[in-house]
Parts: structure tokens; C-alpha cells; sequence
């Protein structure tokens, strides 16, 4: 079903309409409220509720109880990401204005569709947001915190938000405008599935500049070979520069992504593989000293790569 003259057609004389204002609110109070009051049993549905609470006096204005059917609706299970996912919402919203004037739409379509509809949005979201957006942002950002700059984090919020509310803006009214055919011809036509891919590209390759950037690991041991030494930083970078940070981030990635082991233990097996080194003088410690520096810290960013992607950023 779609938002169109050919559907208008077959509406009863009672039809009822929500204007642009009462969608525009119900997108408005979902951005709010749509990581408010999340719980085990329904998740994100009495955020759903609360952002489409003014809907059902417009629709059934007088009539209690299709009011009370109309809320018992929006607090069955949901879950998805709160900004692509919203698409779903506008649907949702757009069938429930339908099946106020035309019997011919009912309950069950509206929860089959956000049934069916929120999974494969969780996963797009998740994926372009926290796969893609968020490194890039973070490796824009970082290096000004990291210089001391307080405005970074600033920097930071504005610039999601003032990239993520456009796009959740879009998303609903597309749902709104389109209807379910729509939906479903944007999912089929393939276009989503180049995006996701070309997001996890991007952001796979921001990661690794991040990585690169940020863990660190240096060998001070200089190791007596006749009446010469030899360097073992220089003879590691001879052989791969950056090999040993990239190998402490691989095995982070494996802990995370193959054996999906916690990220605080993968954090103290890092602080453990620290100290062995330190101790034995490999990395720092004591050959730290030796080369008058201080124990070099130890800064380690942990990838972990499902439907999504994620950062976290620890200093050992």
C-alpha cells in the first residue's frame, strides 16, 4: 500500500488525515526519546509509543477503544537502529492512518511489517553509523582532544548530530510518503546492499588509520653483537614497520571477533603481555630507562566487527 491518489480513491468518505505537523512531531519526539527506557522485554516500543502519543486522538477521535487497541500496537516488541531505522516508524505511521479509514488494512499487516522491516534496518544502520560514521568522526576528533583541545568532544556531538538528524529526517518521511511498496523497492533494487558494503569499506580502512595512529609499541633493547649491537626496533621495522602494534591489534580483533571474549578481559590480557614485556625488557621497562625515557605507554584500540563495527579506545 502507498500514499497515493490510488489509494486516496478507495478511502470511505470518513477518511481521516494526519497533517504534515502531527508526522513532523511524531519524527520529532522519536529522535528524542528513542534511546529513552529501553527494557528486556520490549526494547525501544514505549520509546515508539511516547513519540506517536498525540496520533490516536486524530485518528479516532471519540472512540476509546480503538484508541487503547491503536497504543497496544506501538508497545509490541521493536527494535532497530533509531535513525535509519526510522523508516519503519513513517510506515508504521503512514498504514495506521490507512486502517483509521479503510478495513481493508489491518493490525496484523502493521506488526508484520515493523516485524519483518526492523531487523534488516538494524543491521544498514548499524553498519553505515557505527561502522562508518563514527571512525571517521572519531579520527577527526581524537587527535584534537588529544592535543588538549576541550572543544573536541563538542566537535564531536555537533557534527553526528548534524549528520545523523538529516538523514533520520529522510529516512521517516520517506516511510511516510513511500508506503510498503516503497520500502520494498528501495530494498530490492540493490542500491542498499552497495551501500553497506562500500560503508564497511570505508570504515574498515578508518579503522586501520586509527589503529596505526594510535597503538604504539617500541623496542629500546639493543642487543651486543661483537663490538657492534643491533637495534630490535630497527631490525623489526627493516622487516615489517609497524609490525608488532599491528599484531597486538590483530589479536585483539581475533579475541573480540573469533573467540568473542569480553573487551575488560581482552584489556587485562594486554596489561599482562605489557608487563611480561616490560620485564624482560623486549618493550620498555627497564631498556626504557636505559634510553633515559620513561616506560612508553601502552595505547591499544580494540576492533570488534559484527553487523557493526566499534571502537573503544583504552591507555595501558
Amino acid at each position: 500500500m502507498t500514499k497515493n491518489d490510488d489509494t486516496k480513491a478507495t478511502a470511505t468518505i470518513n477518511e481521516k488525515h494526519l497533517t504534515k505537523k502531527d508526522a513532523t512531531l511524531a519524527w520529532f519526539k522519536w529522535i528524542a526519546l528513542s534511546n529513552c527506557n529501553y527494557n528486556y522485554e520490549r526494547l525501544m516500543a514505549s520509546a515508539l509509543l511516547s513519540s506517536f502519543s498525540h496520533i490516536p486522538e486524530k485518528l479516532y477521535p471519540g472512540d476509546k477503544q480503538k484508541r487503547i487497541e491503536f497504543m497496544q500496537r506501538q508497545m509490541e516488541f521493536y527494535n532497530t537502529e533509531p535513525h535509519f531505522g526510522c523508516i519503519i516508524n513513517g510506515l508504521a505511521l503512514s498504514m495506521e492512518e490507512e486502517m483509521a479509514s479503510n478495513p481493508a488494512v489491518t493490525p496484523e499487516a502493521i506488526t508484520a511489517v515493523k516485524t519483518g522491516l526492523m531487523g534488516p534496518f538494524a543491521g544498514i544502520g548499524d553498519t553505515l553509523w557505527q561502522g562508518t560514521l563514527t571512525p571517521i568522526l572519531l579520527a577527526i576528533c581524537m587527535p584534537l582532544a588529544s592535543s588538549g583541545n576541550p572543544l573536541a568532544a563538542l566537535l564531536y556531538a555537533v557534527l553526528m548530530y548534524a549528520i545523523m538528524v538529516p538523514i533520520s529526517h529522510f529516512m521517516f518521511f520517506t516511510g511516510y510518503n513511500q508506503g510498503k511498496e516503497g520500502v520494498e523497492n528501495m530494498m530490492a533494487s540493490g542500491s542498499m546492499k552497495r551501500l553497506i558494503a562500500t560503508a564497511s569499506t570505508m570504515g574498515a580502512i578508518v579503522l586501520g588509520c586509527l589503529a596505526n595512529q594510535y597503538v604504539s609499541l617500541t623496542s629500546y633493547l639493543s642487543i651486543p653483537v661483537g663490538e657492534g649491537a643491533i637495534d630490535l626496533q630497527a631490525t623489526l621495522d627493516s622487516i615489517l614497520k609497524g609490525g608488532v602494534p599491528l599484531a597486538i591489534t590483530i589479536l585483539s580483533w581475533y579475541l573480540l571477533k573469533k573467540k568473542n571474549v569480553n573487551s575488560t578481559v581482552v584489556l587485562l590480557i594486554l596489561v599482562a603481555i605489557g608487563i611480561l614485556l616490560g620485564a624482560t625488557g623486549l618493550f620498555g621497562g627497564v631498556a626504557a630507562y636505559a634510553h633515559k625515557s620513561c616506560i612508553p605507554s601502552f595505547r591499544v584500540v580494540l576492533v570488534k566487527r559484527g553487523p557493526l563495527f566499534s571502537s573503544q579506545i583504552y591507555e595501558i
